[in-house]
């Protein structure tokens, strides 16, 4: 369970401010306060797997399955407040990054002066009836009738370049959608080619989905995809189900109070995201580490090799999220079973849920 502070946090300055920072933020994103992440009680899996997924988008997405009132829209909704603001383009509708020129779109290539500035990392949420305009962008209608112009109005792809495109219920989303989604997520660009327009511009996100799995499987293509999966369930013990409904009635009824509240918390989790990107590229592997993903990965019949190289990544950002200086034993441990269990194959001969195969996998690859 996430600590809390004994009291509203207490500094030199107004304690309210990081509070009141974080909530524009936020709101700038989703239009709303979202309950803060540090805040969330238990579910340490899938916090470590988002936190992870912040510090190396690389990574490929996190899928988050589990009972419904879980807290998985919650988690992801919360990451607009946490996550630090990035430096952007002023003016592009796209965010380009100003340090990364070879991912700049069209627009931005040509223009002279580069203004930068500061924006909050993008948290979009895909309903699952979208239809493809909105998606992927199209035509504006509205300029196209009052100035005669040809302009592209950007879709949800657009938005939520450098940040997160969240999609829940993503086990009912639409097999066209998900064609589109899996375009996009490979190139890392947007291509629309419609009505006299031709358009190219960057979509780099981190996808993140949340479902129940009584409602039906994902489709092996967009599974995939999402470099880490993990369970959520209702919690069992009655101390951490009365401190979930305790924190969540505080925030329901004073919500600018509860979020300077946790204010501090919030702010040393940014901080420790911040170091850890910062520490990643330093981050040592060792053969041995190597050698027990390899070991891990051929135990468990994993196909192809985004199963190894996903571990490694995740269990090299857990390494710097902790100040660690190397990947070792206990991260990979720790990382294997969202990395790995949706990666494996069905067996007609074993019943085990793949949590338990991998567990199974775990225990005989780091035996003594």
């Amino acid at each position: 369970m996430a600590g809390a502070p004994s009291g509203p946090q207490k500094a030199d300055h107004d304690p309210a401010r990081p509070a009141r920072r974080a909530g524009r933020r936020q709101a700038a994103v989703t239009g709303r306060r979202a309950f803060p992440f540090s805040a969330i009680v238990g579910q340490e899996e899938m916090k470590l797997a988002i936190l992870i997924a912040a510090i190396d988008p690389g990574i490929g997405g996190v899928l988050v399955f589990g009972d419904r009132g879980t807290g998985k829209s919650t988690a992801i909704r919360a990451l607009a407040a946490l996550l630090p603001e990035i430096p952007v383009i002023e003016g592009c509708p796209y965010r380009c990054d100003p340090a990364d020129e070879a991912a700049l779109c069209a627009e931005c290539r040509t223009r002279r002066p580069l203004r930068t500035a500061m924006a909050p990392v993008p948290v979009v949420d895909l309903p699952l009836g979208a239809t493809e305009d909105r998606v992927l962008g199209a035509l504006d209608i509205q300029r196209a009738l009052a100035e005669g112009v040809k302009s592209f109005e950007p879709g949800l792809l657009a938005r939520a370049h450098r940040g997160f495109l969240y999609i829940d219920e993503v086990n009912l989303l639409e097999d066209h959608l998900v064609d589109l989604l899996l375009d996009v997520a490979a190139s890392g660009e947007n291509v629309v080619e419609r009505e006299g327009l031709s358009i190219r511009h960057p979509a780099r996100f981190v996808l993140v989905g949340s479902g129940n799995p009584e409602e039906g499987e994902l489709r092996p293509q967009l599974l995939d995809r999402f470099g880490l999966s993990v369970e959520v369930a209702t919690p069992k013990d009655l101390p951490s189900r009365i401190e979930v409904i305790r924190r969540r009635d505080a925030f329901e009824r004073d919500p600018a109070g509860f979020t300077a509240h946790w204010s501090g918390a919030e702010a040393e989790l940014r901080n420790r995201i911040l170091a850890a990107r910062t520490r990643l590229p330093d981050i040592a592997l060792p053969d041995a580490a190597l050698e027990r993903a390899a070991r891990l990965c051929l135990a468990l019949g994993t196909d192809g090799l985004r199963g190894e190289l996903t571990l490694i990544r995740a269990a090299r950002a857990l390494a710097a999220l902790e100040g660690e200086a190397a990947v070792d034993d206990a991260a990979l441990r720790r990382v294997a079973p969202p990395a790995l269990r949706h990666r494996l194959r069905r067996n007609p001969l074993d019943e085990a849920v793949s949590t338990t195969r991998v567990e199974r996998a775990m225990a005989e690859v780091f035996a003594p």
